[in-house]
């Protein structure tokens, strides 16, 4: 044998071990398909790994079209086994258009500390505050040691299960850094120097999105949640569970369990709340001081609440994922202080999904309530269409 036959074998070999290789790395390939007129951005695929070991490595996701890789982040809903696992990333595609993207099997790299964008923790520094953010809003609410503060007549306690929002004017994270700042110097987050500050009141009102159950003449609401479990965060998702000691109303004993998730580029927090005791339930939007515009729309399943806000207007929304549970809505007004509320009515199925969140003109994402109104309007017909996926399995 001579050497350019040599030479022409030994070639070929590592031509086919490169290939086999790299054919071993691919997992699946997955096809979305976007059906409406529109351009689709920051809308999240969820992709079932089925139980999948990953052995120690991770998943890349690459458009075949461009080769570009595209961010993602794997999500286990089960800490104790690979069961609930998900590969979530978020494709950017034209109307009327599908593309094509394949996974593949790579060694774990290191965390790009850049890419923690959706984050959430417990922050026991501030009493007992859960709080959570994204590139676009930040939310927080209350635990019991801040309910027993308030029923022990202790200053500094909040009691309530209504969701307060922090505006911020920024795409990094300020949830540590604020907290921080506050820790320093009381009252340290409620002044703006660039980045936003938490001047929203909650109070026992229902805030931004928190639930309630409707009387003969008022609302029943629940009290501070009383337990806690971090799922996710990463930067597609962070997500977490809030559990609520049982509330009555009507006569009934109601048992609460809100799955609470805020995807990267939404200004809407995704709600999935397990409820029993009840058929009925109302998710409230506070109208602070009742100065605001309000607009319902049925056929789409939102409403929302615009209203002046200090030196600037503010946005408010919800929308139900199932329009066809939506019963009315009221815009509940009273003397009573932070009692004040819009509220949707949903039937109750098992469980009642629901996206709640806010606008600040501030911020530079909306200037008025046309286009905040748009983006409610747009994001529940997306959620009505959403991007078709298509995964297909590769032998490995």
């Amino acid at each position: 044998m001579n050497c350019k036959m040599k030479k022409s074998i030994i070639l070929t070999l590592v031509l086919i071990f490169s290939s086999c290789t790299k054919k071993s790395s691919e997992l699946m390939s997955v096809t979305v398909k976007n059906s409406l007129a529109i351009d689709r951005a920051f809308e999240t695929v969820e992709i079932d790994l089925k139980d999948m070991d990953l052995k120690g490595q991770t998943l890349e996701v690459i458009n075949t079209e461009t080769n570009e890789v595209i961010i993602s982040q794997i999500i286990n809903q089960n800490k104790k086994s690979s069961a609930g696992s998900f590969l979530l990333f978020q494709p950017r595609i034209s109307a009327y258009s599908e593309a094509t993207y394949k996974v593949n099997l790579i060694p774990i790299k290191d965390i790009d500390s850049t890419l923690m964008r959706c984050y959430s923790r417990f922050v026991p520094e501030r009493t007992d505050d859960y709080a959570w953010e994204n590139n676009k809003v930040a939310f927080r609410t209350f635990g019991p040691v801040a309910q027993k503060m308030v029923e022990d007549g202790v200053k500094g306690g909040t009691l309530t299960s209504g969701i307060d929002a922090w505006l911020k004017r920024v795409e990094y994270p300020i949830i540590n850094k604020w907290y921080a700042k506050e820790a320093l110097e009381k009252g340290a987050y409620h002044k703006d120097t660039g980045e936003g500050l938490d001047n929203f009141h909650v109070g026992i009102s229902r805030g931004v999105g928190g639930l309630a159950v409707k009387t003969d003449s008022t609302y029943a609401v629940s009290k501070n949640f009383t337990n806690w479990e971090t799922i996710s965060t990463g930067p597609i998702r962070t997500s977490f569970i809030l559990d609520y000691q049982d509330w009555y109303a009507n006569g009934k004993i109601i048992k609460e369990r809100k799955y609470i998730s805020l995807d990267y580029g939404h200004n809407l927090t995704r709600y999935i709340v397990e409820l029993k005791g009840i058929d009925r339930v109302s998710i409230g939007l506070t109208l602070h001081k009742k100065d605001g515009e309000v607009t319902t729309k049925t056929d789409e399943g939102w409403m929302s609440y615009w209203e002046p806000f200090f030196d600037s207007e503010l946005g408010q929304g919800v929308v139900l994922k199932n329009k066809s549970a939506l019963i009315n809505f009221d815009r509940f007004v009273t003397d009573q202080k932070d009692q004040s509320n819009l509220y949707v009515e949903s039937n109750v199925s098992a469980p009642i999904e629901y996206y709640a969140g806010f606008g600040w003109k501030k911020s530079g994402q909306f200037q008025s309530k046309a286009e905040w109104n748009t983006y409610l309007s747009r994001f529940s017909k997306c959620l009505e269409n959403p991007i078709e996926v298509h995964v297909e399995w590769l032998p490995n």
